[in-house]
């Protein structure tokens, strides 16, 4: 699939390293994990490095936000957490704004980033090709979470219902976003018999405010989008909510995953997880930005059952996590 155009030459060299550290690490289990990993616990994700040579310590952390909208908005709101993350973990930290989901897979896997928020889509691709461990997700104070993906259009577009898009443009994000391709594929094709390139012409525009500002601007005649950067969008008045019509709602999704990569060492992935569950988000920065979406607090996930429907929708989708 797309992304294994993206991978840097550092990965070979990270796989070579990974089958010389004996015929354990050849023949243990991993699943979807790409080789150079292992899951002996089963828990889908890749196991910490049992060999102290194969762990990393790094003296700066990485940290990079799932590239859906503006990455200087984003920088500021993380500002308060990464103010945190330095005073638990005891490690200077930088925020390092990413162009599109492969470009953050790919800083992972060679070893560039050391904790991320993967979005939806990205996270299965992320935990089988870069190790990635997520741990963590944004919720409401009450516990609750998710987002739902909605199919857009503009008032007096012509189109008022799903079936009214055939023969028209519409708008993804990219190809590893769920709710802004793989969700919206899936169900455009099991519910309606509708192909894009064949009852639709599709049209990528790289994130979900590009698709947002794309209908409000009437460049894109319908667009599907994670209704969670719509709230934001509409809350910040870069778009109006009546520029806006949506004509379908899809069940609730997980949110974006935050982890690790796996190689840094127990005590570290400990600290990170210590200073994502102890930060304090009333009058944060954090706060201010997520709270238009719903979102108080950070809660416990696992990522074999929380991402249980969107491999399935991958599954639906004859989508490979091909690595190399």
């Amino acid at each position: 699939m797309m992304f294994k155009n993206y991978l840097l030459a550092a990965a070979s060299v990270l796989a070579l390293s990974a089958f010389t550290t004996g015929s354990a690490l050849a023949e243990c289990e991993r699943g979807d994990l790409d080789a150079q990993y292992c899951d002996v616990d089963g828990d889908l994700i890749a196991d910490i490095p049992t060999d102290p040579a194969q762990l990393s310590d790094p003296d700066t952390l990485i940290f990079a936000y799932t590239p859906v909208e503006d990455p200087a908005v984003y920088k500021e709101a993380w500002a308060d957490f990464l103010v945190h993350l330095e005073k638990v973990t005891g490690k200077k930290n930088e925020f390092f704004p990413v162009q599109s989901n492969a470009a953050q897979i790919e800083a992972m896997r060679s070893g560039r980033l050391h904790i991320a928020g993967f979005n939806t889509g990205s996270n299965p691709l992320a935990v089988n090709c870069a190790g990635f461990r997520p741990f963590t997700m944004m919720a409401a104070a009450d516990g609750s979470f998710g987002y739902e993906m909605e199919i857009i259009t503009y008032p007096d577009s012509g189109i008022e219902k799903v079936e009214d898009i055939k023969g028209k443009v519409m708008a993804f994000t990219s190809e590893t976003s769920n709710s802004g391709f793989k969700a919206p594929s899936a169900l455009l094709k099991a519910e309606y018999n509708m192909i894009a390139g064949t009852d639709f012409e599709p049209a990528f525009s790289g994130k979900h405010d590009n698709s947002i500002l794309g209908v409000a601007n009437k460049d894109y005649p319908a667009a599907a989008v994670a209704n969670s950067v719509m709230a934001r969008m509409i809350e910040r008045d870069v778009v109006k909510a009546d520029q806006i019509k949506s004509i379908y709602k899809s069940q609730t999704f997980p949110t974006t995953g935050y982890g690790v990569a796996h190689n840094l060492t127990p005590e570290l992935q400990d600290k990170i997880k210590e200073a994502f569950f102890t930060f304090e988000w009333e009058g944060s920065s954090l706060q201010s930005e997520f709270e238009k979406s719903g979102e108080g607090k950070f809660l416990e996930i696992d990522y074999k059952s929380f991402w249980d429907v969107v491999r399935k929708i991958d599954a639906a989708n004859d989508v490979k996590y091909t690595c190399g």
